[in-house]
């Protein structure tokens, strides 16, 4: 097979969460487990940090990769779902897996899933382990894709877990209360393995101190040791943003720059660093240049895209994965601040998300463009057109989410904001964001 006959094979023949939903969905490691057997077990032939949380654990994982990057390590990095290409979701150095590699693995080993009967999810970990593995990376940075405690991820030992913000998400599949997402995320604490939980939640945080107490695993709360606070809008001609972090309440970092402007991760940043410090004691060799050069050039290093991404200047046009009710109130919060005459949101989400809990936080004197992204799980414009004008928030739909950005760029002034979010997959088709 081909590149794109292996992909479409993939696409028809194994569950995918991100275009089908629930359906994609196959609860429980014994699928994976089953994979991974069959490979020889690659998860145990490198080391790893586990990621986990509602908002920020891409974030997260990224930054990660790029301190130890930085530091000279070799690093593995799985994270779901991808933007543009398949292959962003595995990367040794930021280098993305080889479209032939795929093509020669799946041919390999298509008669093991077809017995096995995988879902998407779990062919992908097995794939990224294997390839981990087979290029002997010193370490791999693995985002779980949703949840933790059942989630394909969740076969791997790995050196530091690292979960960050819980908020409401995917309540039909994770539960309906904090609690009960925490707990899922909490899956990934493993025996004797020290977790570091990013940000200070009352509502949760006996969660994660029992399970690290029932398996004896050392809890690191990251924002009772780093705080981290912008001290300054993004450089237009860089994007970078000026960072104070205080370590214990004293200067930390001083005069530090972050590759990912958005107000969220500030709330990310000490996550990062507390993991590096349980990295260090386990003998890694992260200076504070290493961890300097990741955190400014976390997007050179590793690829990342879509978190607060800046693709235009007058009218200034800005794209964010954002895509639940906590992580789109961060951006809108930040939206306002940005000085401007208009604003125009191009906006699509899907039909499983809390749309009238995201739709709420939206400003009602905008200019709407109401799109779909190109996948079965997208809710039809016209639907969200019409739950959004219940809630005085006007505009037109496009065909396409092309189409709306198009349409929004044409019709902003210089001094207009121009914003693309409401779904990763809405992000995930805007063509300048790839020419950034």
């Amino acid at each position: 097979m081909t590149y794109s006959e292996t992909l479409n094979y993939l696409y028809e023949q194994l569950p995918m969460f991100q275009r089908v939903g629930a359906a994609g969905i196959k609860k429980g490691l014994g699928n994976t487990l089953v994979l991974a057997e069959a490979l020889g077990n690659p998860e145990r032939r490198f080391r790893s940090v586990h990621v986990a949380g509602t908002n920020g654990k891409g974030s997260s994982s990224h930054l990660l990769a790029a301190v130890l990057q930085a530091a000279g390590y070799k690093v593995g990095l799985y994270t779901s779902p991808h933007l543009r290409e398949f292959t962003e979701r595995i990367r040794v150095n930021g280098q993305e897996l080889e479209p032939e590699y795929l093509v020669e693995w799946v041919a390999k080993w298509r008669p093991l899933f077809e017995q096995v009967q995988p879902s998407f999810f779990e062919m992908c970990v097995a794939l990224a382990f294997a390839y981990f593995a087979e290029q002997r990376v010193d370490i791999a940075i693995i985002e779980v894709g949703l949840g933790g405690r059942l989630d394909s991820t969740n076969i791997i030992t790995p050196l530091v877990s690292l979960i960050t913000n819980i908020s409401f998400d995917h309540q039909a599949l994770l539960g309906n209360t904090l609690p009960e997402i925490a707990a899922e995320k909490a899956g990934i604490i493993k025996q004797g393995v020290p977790v570091v939980i990013s940000q200070t939640q009352p509502e949760v945080a006996a969660v994660f101190e029992r399970e690290a107490a029932a398996k004896l695993a050392h809890l690191v709360v990251a924002d009772q040791i780093y705080q981290a606070t912008f001290a300054g809008e993004p450089a237009p001609e860089t994007g970078l943003r000026p960072l104070h972090v205080t370590q214990h309440g004293r200067p930390y970092l001083p005069n530090a720059e972050l590759g990912l402007p958005g107000d969220y991760q500030q709330y990310n940043v000490p996550g990062v660093l507390a993991t590096l410090d349980e990295l260090r004691a386990l003998g890694f060799r992260i200076t504070e240049a290493a961890v300097r050069t990741g955190l400014r050039q976390v997007t050179q290093l590793t690829g990342l895209r879509g978190r607060w991404s800046i693709i235009g200047q007058r009218p200034l046009v800005v794209c964010d994965t954002g895509h639940n009710p906590a992580g789109l109130r961060m951006v809108m919060a930040q939206l306002q601040r940005v000085p401007h005459r208009a604003l125009h949101l191009v906006i699509g989400t899907v039909n499983d998300k809390d749309v009238a809990g995201m739709l709420a936080l939206l400003p009602p004197e905008a200019t709407y463009y109401f799109c779909a992204a190109s996948i079965p799980r997208a809710l039809p414009a016209a639907e969200l057109r019409q739950q959004a004008a219940a809630l005085g928030l006007n505009g037109d739909t496009y065909g396409s989410v092309r189409e709306a950005v198009a349409a929004a760029r044409r019709a902003a002034q210089p001094d207009d904001v121009v914003f693309i979010g409401g779904s990763t997959f809405v992000v995930a088709e805007v063509e300048e964001l790839y020419a950034a």
